[in-house]
């Protein structure tokens, strides 16, 4: 027969080792592999901080790019930063999971090829440190630095390099990028690499129209926001890009905030407290940069994304009052549709201290 099963004594004393053994370490509420992309002081004081007033208000709030000061973000038309290998990796990482996250319709290999030189040259020009582009007629020779790469191929053969031209350098240059073909009067979305975006797919845009694309924004399309703005990206011409910010915010450092993975992050709304609210939240900006291309005429969308948390943000004063009374204004149909609704009030409370109502 055997012995019943000794019960735990109500006050009885731990054992030895476990009395002596360290308090658990609690875990981190950074998701470890994201942990890479924290922002150093350098990259606090260059964020695109996206609000010039108090106040909400949709606007198009288009302005000239590569025009900023040295060292700053909008410096050169394409900015690099200290986070380029970590987002490059991540980028390869997204795409061996979902490879639909880059597409191309066929018709769009000239945008391609555009897209390629344009990238090619800027960054060799403007970061010599870490690329260099040499021409022999229609044979290039390409070198990344920073990614370990180096290849010769002719400009204009697909065949000569290692994918299509658009999917091989955007697997090197930070941001997501959109080729917009113009015809019958409009501008198409037609190719991409989107790994990191903010709640959209690729995959569920791919060929429509600019106000198709843009068609879940609210409040916009009745102020006539995107026929304006589409008259005006359809004037800009070779070698004067114009860039404009778009904001919203994510949970954690996540930067695939795609629509394929919203059974991922979208539960982490929920999660936002007061305790937390300054680590978890995190102020999304979108500098979005727009260089009509020379050859095929296309226009190309750069949607290069900085992310910062509550903590990082309030250690500048000035942006937490002013993201405080923006987001006090900010209408709910635009809050929902952030999906801000949650945890808006949460933010406001914790930023409060900020305000001193000068």
């Amino acid at each position: 027969m055997n012995a019943p099963p000794t019960l735990p004594q109500e006050n009885a004393e731990p054992p030895v080792a476990e009395a002596l053994a360290p308090p658990p370490t609690p875990e981190p509420e950074i998701e470890p592999e994201l942990d890479r992309f924290k922002n150093s002081e350098i990259d606090i004081a260059r964020f695109p901080f996206p609000f010039e007033g108090d106040d909400y208000s949709y606007t198009v709030n288009l302005r000239k790019a590569g025009q900023g000061a040295p060292g700053s973000f909008d410096e050169h038309w394409f900015d690099i930063d200290q986070h380029h290998v970590a987002e490059m990796e991540l980028r390869e990482q997204v795409l061996a999971e979902d490879p639909e996250r880059y597409q191309a319709l066929p018709h769009m290999i000239d945008h391609q090829w555009d897209t390629l030189e344009l990238i090619m040259e800027k960054y060799s020009t403007d970061y010599p440190q870490h690329f260099s582009l040499s021409r022999f007629g229609n044979l290039w020779t390409w070198e990344n630095r920073l990614l370990g790469i180096k290849n010769t191929f002719t400009y204009g053969d697909a065949s000569t390099l290692p994918r299509e031209p658009l999917d091989y350098i955007t697997r090197q240059a930070q941001g997501d990028w959109v080729l917009m073909d113009e015809r019958d009067n409009d501008l198409w979305m037609d190719a991409g690499m989107l790994t990191f975006p903010a709640d959209w797919s690729l995959a569920f845009d791919l060929g429509m129209s600019f106000e198709e694309w843009h068609g879940p924004v609210p409040m916009a399309h009745e102020a006539g926001v995107f026929k304006r703005a589409k008259q005006f990206l359809m004037r800009i011409q070779p070698a004067e890009p114009w860039q404009r910010f778009n904001w919203t915010m994510t949970i954690g450092r996540r930067w695939d905030a795609s629509t394929e993975k919203y059974h991922e992050w979208g539960i982490d709304r929920t999660t936002i407290t007061p305790e937390n609210v300054g680590q978890k939240v995190h102020l999304r900006v979108e500098v979005q940069v727009l260089p009509r291309l020379r050859r095929s005429h296309g226009l190309l969308f750069l949607i290069r994304t900085y992310l910062i948390s509550l903590d990082e943000l309030t250690t500048n004063p000035a942006w937490a009052k002013r993201l405080r009374r923006v987001l006090q204004t900010l209408p709910e149909p635009i809050a929902e549709y952030k999906g801000l609704n949650r945890y808006k009030q949460t933010v406001i409370d914790h930023l409060a201290p900020y305000e001193d109502g000068i």
